[in-house]
């Protein structure tokens, strides 16, 4: 079952920096707004500070800018109250930190993301730690060095972290690492293969930093799917938590069901699909707000929500 508990999790916690808000640069709902770091420790921005915001789509490649990190949640937040006016006392009871300029600030190392998601596959949330610990683990070199996972100044990039204990390996030292050795760290057979899959993928160069921020999100469904391991559910809460792409919905988050199911007043437990993505259509091009506020208006009364 597809359950997302949208709170602080390995796509952001494990897999970040926290870094002081950098300067105010033009976003996309349709392509990724976070800062993405290589697993070499560079580090990239779909568009830069910089980027001539008027330049025609065509020349690009790319969508045209509409927003920008210090606006983007405030035109989020009004296009979903325009839409509904009953999500402004739930706007107001439960902001939402993930499209904030802070939130927005984070460097996330995608491949750290997905290494973190894959491990993190029908188990705990401390199992989950314990495997990712061992894990990093056995790239360190000095004896019982041990990966704190929720070290906020470790770095994604092969070296020794500012504190000096730990590093996430690159993909191309988990390639050279036989799966039985990889299995050590409590990985399944299963899990420490897809883990190998897509580090080739990372150090082939199919998968890259760089694709991740400039595919559409058509193609990075497509190529995040192909890679064993990675479902449409797990490829769309990496989209929404890690990538901060703020157009992502899915239909196959039971919590989301529920959520909508609620929304409407209706009866039954789970909301039929269809029936979703037209709810959920009308709050195009910011769906992963709404999907946000789908997970929590089942903690307070909807029937009140109309003031």
């Amino acid at each position: 079952n597809n359950i997302w508990d949208p709170t602080p999790t390995a796509y952001t916690s494990s897999s970040s920096r926290t870094t002081p808000p950098p300067l105010d640069r033009p976003v996309e709902p349709h392509r990724t707004n976070a800062t993405l770091l290589t697993p070499h420790g560079s580090s990239l921005v779909a568009y830069p500070p910089d980027t001539d915001v008027d330049a025609s789509p065509s020349k690009t490649g790319r969508p045209r800018p509409t927003a920008t990190t210090g606006t983007l949640l405030e035109k989020a937040v009004a296009h979903l109250i325009a839409t509904d006016p009953r999500f402004e006392p739930l706007i107001r009871e439960h902001p939402c930190p993930l499209f904030t300029p802070e939130g927005l600030a984070e460097e996330i190392d995608p491949f750290r993301s997905l290494v973190s998601s894959i491990i993190g596959q029908q188990v705990s949330g401390a199992a989950a730690k314990s495997i990712r610990d061992k894990f990093v683990a056995l790239f360190n070199n000095t004896k019982n060095q041990v990966a704190d996972g929720n070290n906020e100044n470790g770095d994604d990039n092969g070296t020794m972290n500012r504190k000096g204990t730990s590093f996430f390996p690159t993909p191309e030292q988990i390639i050279k690492m036989d799966i039985s050795t990889l299995r050590t760290a409590g990985l399944s057979q299963r899990k420490a293969e897809y883990i190998h899959g897509l580090s080739e993928k990372f150090a082939n160069g199919e998968l890259s930093a760089r694709m991740l921020l400039n595919a559409s999100d058509e193609e990075l469904v497509e190529k995040l799917t192909a890679v064993r391991g990675l479902g449409k559910w797990s490829v769309e809460m990496f989209a929404c938590f890690a990538l901060k792409r703020i157009d992502v919905f899915s239909t196959g988050d039971l919590g989301v069901q529920r959520g909508c199911a609620v929304f409407v007043g209706k009866d039954f437990k789970y909301m039929p699909e269809k029936d979703m993505l037209e709810l959920a259509a009308k709050f195009a091009p910011y769906r992963s707000l709404f999907m946000w506020y789908m997970w929590r208006v089942t903690d307070v009364n909807i029937a009140v929500l109309g003031g």
